[in-house]
């Protein structure tokens, strides 16, 4: 962001996404931060009218606050390169590499990050036998916040079965026990490890009901473990492209020390309510809510 006065910012937020509420949610609690760091702030649900409204309203910078399918996956950041207005996280090609799981994980064995095996597979596949041996995890290969998630358990009969709406391309991956791991990345600055404890599996729910999942930070685990993950978050923000704030999600396998933790993904778009995972990372390292939505307005820029 160029040294402007008092810039004006445009939060987005909503949107069409299967992650609208959660977008909604982060968007008004950005806002609030935004304005008490002292910022003209508009607040706008992003639209099919989305051009038009950012031109009839040209703010100085868009703080994306967008959550999923064409928030986070490069396509409104190619809107914002198209129209030239600065804006927050990553750039288009690391939001669209970040958002394709398969992708991802190419970007991650190249810079030698450890992951589980997978496939992709359709569907009717999925629906109709089992694409691997049991237990493995199924989800749709570009959607966050574990939206769509099945665990087939060790020793089932059936495959899942699917509901409706789950897309017509799906990752297929080997099953990892242990512990959820997560490590926030600002800049290049890794801010710390939480352990998401839950009663079952870390799925949509658990994120965003109250009392669905327990956050421990700093994470009670060896010091080895709490290391890696703060280099394999850095690396994978490097390894992806990914500007600003971002967030690397982790299985560990105690039973196997280090050679039990591996990365699930990227998510370039963490989210932004102050008892979000990323945000409570920042607050542990020192940096309150309004200024970690200060620092991102100031980080933001075309060209990323």
């Amino acid at each position: 962001m160029s040294g402007r006065t008092n810039p004006k910012v445009a939060v987005l937020m909503g949107g069409p996404s299967a992650e609208r509420e959660v977008s909604l949610s982060s968007g008004k609690e950005c806002v609030a931060a935004l304005q008490a760091a002292g910022f003209q702030t508009i607040a706008i649900d992003a639209g099919a009218d989305l051009a038009a409204r950012l031109d009839a309203e040209r703010p100085d910078v868009v703080f994306n606050a967008l959550h999923g399918r064409w928030g986070e996956d490069g396509c409104v950041q190619g809107l914002l390169e198209w129209l030239r207005i600065p804006y927050t996280h990553s750039g288009v090609l690391a939001s669209a590499l970040a958002m394709d799981k398969e992708k991802t994980k190419a970007a991650y064995r190249a810079a030698g990050l450890p992951v589980v095996e997978s496939i992709l597979a359709t569907k009717a596949e999925v629906a109709s036998r089992h694409v691997m041996p049991a237990p493995y995890v199924v989800k749709p290969y570009n959607e966050g916040s574990s939206v769509g998630v099945y665990i087939v358990q060790e020793g089932a009969n059936t495959p899942p079965d699917l509901s409706d709406d789950m897309p017509d391309v799906l990752m297929v991956e080997a099953f990892v026990p242990g512990r959820e791991l997560t490590t926030a990345v600002m800049g290049d600055r890794a801010l710390g490890v939480t352990d998401i404890i839950t009663d079952g599996w870390y799925d949509y729910t658990a994120k965003y009901t109250t009392g669905g999942s327990r956050h421990v930070i700093p994470a009670d685990i060896p010091a080895e473990i709490y290391e890696a993950c703060l280099d394999y978050a850095v690396r994978a923000h490097q390894a992806l492209g990914c500007r600003g704030l971002s967030r690397t999600d982790f299985r560990w396998d105690e039973a196997r020390g280090l050679d039990g933790l591996i990365l699930l993904e990227t998510n370039t778009q963490p989210g932004m309510t102050p008892t979000s995972l990323a945000p409570e990372q920042a607050a542990h390292a020192g940096v309150d809510f309004p200024s970690l939505c200060k620092w991102l307005v100031e980080d933001a820029t075309c060209d990323r």
